[in-house]
């Protein structure tokens, strides 16, 4: 391991390959933290679940971003929804596109459920960048840049249809991208009412 990835473990309590297993069987697997600390202490190792949810969430980000560029290319048929999930007792709406593999693409958390969450959204999945004008008497206005490859990301090409559900932001927040030269203007939107097979 070189000296850069052993500095990202300095001062932890236990080797960086113990800390990497607990990540990747979290990450990999349907297990608990807990599952995960009764499967240590099985193994000769006492470490307790809020140990391995804190590794989780300093490293977890870290690994998606190295291993990105390695992944293989997702296709051009997205399906992207939403659901509700609560967080530390606050709801929150986790938007999601996979594309017809199964393969994710995206997800995003948003305390709102709108036009200007799914463009947020997009964005991201596109890997643009958005960036906010200062807020005026008229309220904050949003400007959307065209896509921006981000370094450490492997590409996403512009998808070819994107399936959705029934949620009225979605249409608006796609003429949007499409007027900010964000998405293609062939990109197809289909709704669920009309979804057959991706």
């Amino acid at each position: 391991m070189s000296s850069q990835n052993q500095n990202l473990f300095k001062w932890r309590h236990f080797q960086s390959d113990i800390i990497l297993l607990c990540i990747r069987w979290y990450l990999r697997y349907s297990l608990s933290y807990r599952d995960l600390e009764e499967m240590m202490q099985e193994r000769g190792l006492s470490v307790d679940h809020t140990t391995i949810y804190r590794w989780v969430q300093v490293y977890a980000p870290e690994l998606g971003k190295r291993c990105r560029p390695h992944l293989k290319t997702c296709n051009d048929s997205w399906k992207v929804d939403e659901t509700s999930i609560k967080i530390k007792k606050v709801w929150f709406y986790l938007y999601r596109a996979v594309d017809s593999a199964g393969n994710t693409l995206e997800f995003l958390l948003s305390p709102t459920r709108d036009a200007e969450a799914a463009q947020r959204f997009f964005c991201k999945a596109m890997q643009c960048s958005t960036s906010s004008a200062s807020q005026t008497s008229g309220g904050e206005e949003h400007t959307i840049a065209p896509f921006k490859q981000d370094r450490h990301q492997a590409p996403h090409s512009a998808p070819r249809v994107i399936n959705v559900d029934k949620n009225a932001a979605y249409p608006k927040a796609i003429a949007d991208l499409k007027a900010a030269g964000v998405l293609p203007a062939h990109v197809e939107l289909t709704t669920a009412s009309n979804i057959s097979t991706i």
